[in-house]
């Protein structure tokens, strides 16, 4: 199986303001602040990285928060929907709990016979949280508000929204050893039997839908994972010969990246589970200072100077 994609590595979004998107991630959904950095190509912004208490891949949801972006839109080239796993008979607990800090939730539901609650954060990004059918047994990071019997452990699926399938599809199957699980109305399940959580993608297919505006409360990318960056260059070069134009190798500090766009026009990364989170920080003290790569270590105090301070 290493010589396979393991699931999902993690997803990045937009957000606007840091200390709402902050609050929101830690306090209200329960999450740890694994890594607080730069955007390696905008070092003015922060590049938070929430997930379990090592930042396992699979678990990881990072932002960029940009002060003052324009809200965008979802819609048809992007990844439209982000699910968590949660533990059966939890979702009572979370509509209670989004009441009370006034999280724009609907009410639950079913698809593909799981139990869901859909809610936004406060910039619109829409979420699910799913009581999955199948055995989820990794370790959430827990909270005094948020509880183990009631904490997300992880990513769940994510959901792409293309005009067509078709393509999409074919990267998932043909690349990535993704495989058709089921289909409900324009929702298509596809999964990997590869890892056992954090391995599922539905692509949702609206011919006529308007193409979504990448800015606040969207999504940016999805990255899948490797075992190591030994493996990830083996699928840099059977994605290239699949007709992709695919990045270079790039060290991202905590794990190697590749990006290319797939044909429906989402942006998909390959990332590597090494070296992990901990390289620079130890696991106790993950998330609880400024982390810089080294090219912008010598302007420290000029980036702590721009970027807003956190309460």
């Amino acid at each position: 199986m290493n010589d396979k994609i393991l699931g999902l590595h993690h997803i990045t979004a937009i957000a606007g303001d840091a200390q709402r998107n902050y609050n929101f991630y830690t306090k209200v959904l329960g999450l740890r602040l694994v890594k607080k950095t730069v955007n390696f190509d905008a070092p003015g912004t922060y590049h938070f990285y929430f997930g379990n208490e090592t930042g396992a891949p699979g678990t990881i949801l990072t932002f960029f928060p940009w002060e003052g972006i324009r809200k965008g839109s979802r819609g048809t080239g992007m990844a439209t929907e982000i699910g968590y796993s949660v533990p059966k008979g939890s979702l009572e607990f979370w509509t209670k709990h989004f009441d009370e800090f006034k999280v724009k939730h609907q009410s639950v539901n079913e698809r593909f016979g799981e139990e869901y609650l859909e809610f936004e954060d406060p910039d619109g990004l829409l979420l699910n949280l799913i009581v999955s059918n199948t055995q989820d047994n990794r370790m959430p990071w827990t909270t005094e508000a948020v509880k183990e019997d009631v904490a997300t452990k992880g990513f769940h699926n994510i959901v792409l929204t293309v005009r067509n399938s078709e393509h999409t599809a074919k990267v998932l199957t043909d690349i990535f050893g993704y495989e058709l699980l089921t289909q409900e109305g324009n929702r298509f399940r596809f999964i990997t039997d590869a890892v056992e959580t954090a391995n599922i993608v539905d692509i949702v297919e609206e011919p006529n839908g308007e193409r979504g505006i990448n800015a606040g409360g969207t999504n940016h990318h999805v990255a899948f994972r490797v075992k190591d960056d030994n493996i990830l260059m083996e699928f840099r070069e059977k994605i290239r010969r699949s007709g992709f134009d695919i990045t270079e190798k790039i060290d991202r500090n905590y794990f190697y990246s590749l990006y290319f766009h797939e044909r429906g026009g989402i942006l998909f990364e390959v990332a590597s589970d090494n070296p992990g989170f901990a390289i620079d920080e130890s696991v106790s003290e993950l998330g609880t200072h400024l982390m810089l790569p080294s090219q912008y270590e010598g302007s420290r105090k000029k980036i702590q100077e721009v970027l807003p301070q956190l309460h």
